[in-house]
């Protein structure tokens, strides 16, 4: 439904109460094995934590961080664990760094290093599997070595890390397909691991985009990047509206055969949400008028739909549920002071908080799966990133832990 949403105020007592009871279900939930990731695993918990220990004045939670933290870095010394940003060691190499980076946490950088080495092989890998995708491949790694080059200071770090990133950047110019001035990348279109051309934020251009929009900033990397990133910016636009009678501005992919998939679901991982995000960061970083203007009426158009039918949110998680939504018109809201933003930023609020299921022990917050409803306290899908959306919601300050899905 595209209507003009009124503006409805933030259920602050309500969101309050949620949020602590979050942190108790964790802090019970995380006595048992849960894997290492940042995302998806012990890492992203430790971060819900210290920033919840951070906004009560409680250092309790902090102590709770850490453990976990711990627990991470056993289950890789047994030699369990993956290098995905997602679930794996190059989330929880990210987080630490973000922790560091907060002052949350002193790092031994002696640590870093070996998860450098790690990271390193990891993406010559997917490099060579031809996987670039955000949360479970190469780009994935990309995006830990660029915090690690923002967080040093040391110039040989930096340069080790920026040659880190070229190689990266090289695999996927020679990769990547090139038609006229349209510049992309084959990659997974569906949950079944299917390949094709997705334009979504989690697996696809839009990642890819906003990816580049950040190395862009870096200015020995800018000749290197530019060509791609305005030919990713033109392969996206070209799908823009074709399909007058669908409920959103692209679809979500396209095959192999070229068969367009359309009504794409309002979500951060998928849809018109990470495509418009990232066109407003590659507007920003290009200096780009008309492309900054083109992004805000791709969100503000995604503004405007609400509703189970056009927008496909079935539960209140950050990937595709009702807080990962609240959460990018906050940002857009701080970022432009459009009103629009805000009324549907508070909106998707008060959704998350009404998708609550009764006498439940996750307080209600549980992920829809296509097996029936699981409980699940990771940052991607679980309550630990609901917590972080409240938390972003409570605080006056612009809080940046969503830097880790390509937001901030």
């Amino acid at each position: 439904m595209l209507k003009t949403l009124s503006f409805t105020k933030l259920p602050e007592a309500a969101l309050l109460n949620d949020l602590h009871q979050i942190s108790r279900t964790v802090s019970a939930e995380t006595k048992t094995d849960f894997g290492t990731g940042g995302l998806v695993g012990l890492a992203g918990v430790a971060m819900f934590q210290f920033y919840y220990s951070n906004f009560t004045n409680n250092n309790n939670y902090a102590d709770y961080a850490l453990e976990n933290l711990q627990k991470s870095l056993e289950i890789i010394n047994k030699g369990n664990g993956i290098p995905s940003f997602c679930s794996g060691i190059g989330g929880m190499g990210w987080i630490l760094s973000h922790l560091k980076q907060k002052g949350f946490l002193e790092t031994d950088d002696s640590l870093l290093a070996d998860i450098d080495e790690y990271m390193y092989e990891a993406m010559i890998n997917y490099i060579n599997e031809r996987n670039y995708d955000f949360l479970h491949g190469a780009i994935g790694c990309g995006f830990y070595f660029l915090k690690r080059y923002q967080n040093s200071n040391d110039s040989s770090l930096q340069n080790k890390y920026k040659n880190f990133l070229t190689t990266l950047i090289e695999n996927l110019e020679s990769s990547s397909i090139v038609i006229d001035d349209k510049i992309y990348w084959i990659s997974i279109i569906d949950e079944s691991g299917k390949k094709g051309y997705n334009l979504g934020l989690a697996h696809g251009v839009a990642s890819v985009i906003n990816f580049l929009s950040r190395l862009y900033l870096i200015k020995d990397l800018r000749s290197k990047v530019q060509k791609m990133l305005e030919g990713g910016i033109n392969y996206i636009l070209s799908y823009r509206g074709e399909n007058k009678f669908s409920c959103s501005t692209f679809p979500s992919y396209i095959d192999k055969n070229g068969k367009i998939f359309w009504n794409s679901r309002l979500a951060w991982c998928y849809g018109d949400l990470g495509i418009g995000l990232s066109l407003y960061r590659a507007g920003k970083a290009l200096d780009d008028t008309s492309l900054r203007s083109t992004s805000l009426a791709i969100l503000n158009h995604a503004s405007l739909r609400y509703g189970a039918e056009d927008t496909c949110v079935a539960d209140a998680g950050l990937c595709h549920g009702s807080f990962g939504i609240a959460q990018i018109f906050n940002y857009m809201y701080r970022q432009t002071g459009h009103l629009n933003f805000r009324n549907a930023y508070h909106y998707w609020v008060n959704d998350g908080i009404n998708q609550k299921l009764q006498n439940n022990k996750n307080i209600g917050y549980r992920k829809k799966t296509t097996n029936g409803w699981v409980d699940d306290i990771s940052v991607l899908e679980g309550i630990s990133g609901i917590g972080l959306a409240i938390i972003s919601s409570l605080s006056k300050e612009n809080i940046s832990w969503d830097e880790c899905l390509m937001i901030n």
